[in-house]
């Protein structure tokens, strides 16, 4: 019996590093069908996700205010960059007490666009690279589902470090046993273009590497938290819920689903 098992178990490992090596050599061979440089301000993003998802953005910024609570944090200034539409900045300028000054910075036009019906008094939004706006420098940086698009995303999280007391991360984690089987990291490069993919251990191990301190971290779940968008999440959805409450790393690493919400200084 021992054999038996010990047999499956070897085949489902060996199964699994057959299906992540034919992903990395199949992302070397395609990655430029998947990723334009400029589909951010082309305009090809907004044909993909033509709500730049402000539907998300109310769960967001309470993730937000929670790791921010959690640990006491009291700002008078919150910048976001790579905003989008705008409106996970509104929303917490909606939440949050009316000491503390917004400020998004977005380089897509079309993004932006969303941006300027959002202005208010202590709500600001510009059309630029923070990098390039010499001098800012904020008590708390959002870097809200960002870094799986950006291709120098190392020169980026060293850049931001001089930027901000704080930073608060929002990360997807899309490598899984779950997505690898299904090729799943290429279906959002097409639709989302992630073009980094993070495990827990290798997203905090990033930014331990570059300098970062980790304060705080938790995982979320819009997979859970809305409603299933397609007949296999629907499956997953208990399961996924279920199995979190009794082993959160091995349910992330297995059946995935699940982001990364980091406090760091």
């Amino acid at each position: 019996m021992y054999d038996t098992y010990g047999t499956k178990y070897l085949f489902l490992i060996q199964a699994t590093l057959v299906n992540i090596l034919f992903f990395l050599l199949k992302y070397e061979k395609n990655k430029e069908q998947y990723l334009s440089k400029d589909m951010y301000t082309s305009g090809e993003y907004l044909d993909k996700k033509p709500t730049w998802h402000i539907q998300d953005s109310l769960w967001k910024a309470k993730q937000i205010i929670k790791i921010i609570n959690n640990n006491q944090l009291k700002p008078g200034t919150i910048c976001e960059i790579g905003c989008g539409a705008g409106e996970i900045l509104n929303q917490l300028y909606m939440l949050m007490p009316s000491n503390i000054n917004f400020f998004g910075y977005e380089i897509s036009p079309q993004a932006f666009e969303f941006c300027q019906k959002r202005y208010k008094d202590r709500l600001k939004y510009y059309l630029n690279n923070l990098f390039a706006d010499d001098g800012t420098f904020f008590d708390i940086i959002l870097a809200i589902d960002v870094i799986e698009h950006v291709e120098d995303y190392f020169g980026f999280l060293r850049s931001l470090l001089k930027k901000g007391q704080y930073k608060i991360f929002h990360i997807p984690l899309d490598l899984s046993v779950q997505y690898i089987l299904r090729g799943y990291p290429l279906i959002r490069k097409q639709q989302d273009g992630h073009i980094n993919y993070f495990t827990k251990e290798t997203a905090l191990a990033t930014l331990k590497d570059i300098g970062y301190n980790i304060i705080d971290y938790f995982y979320t779940a819009i997979s859970v938290d809305f409603p299933a968008k397609s007949f296999k999440s629907l499956l997953l959805k208990l399961p996924r819920k279920f199995l979190f409450k009794i082993n959160k790393n091995m349910t992330v690493r297995i059946l995935g689903g699940y982001s990364l919400m980091v406090l760091t200084q």
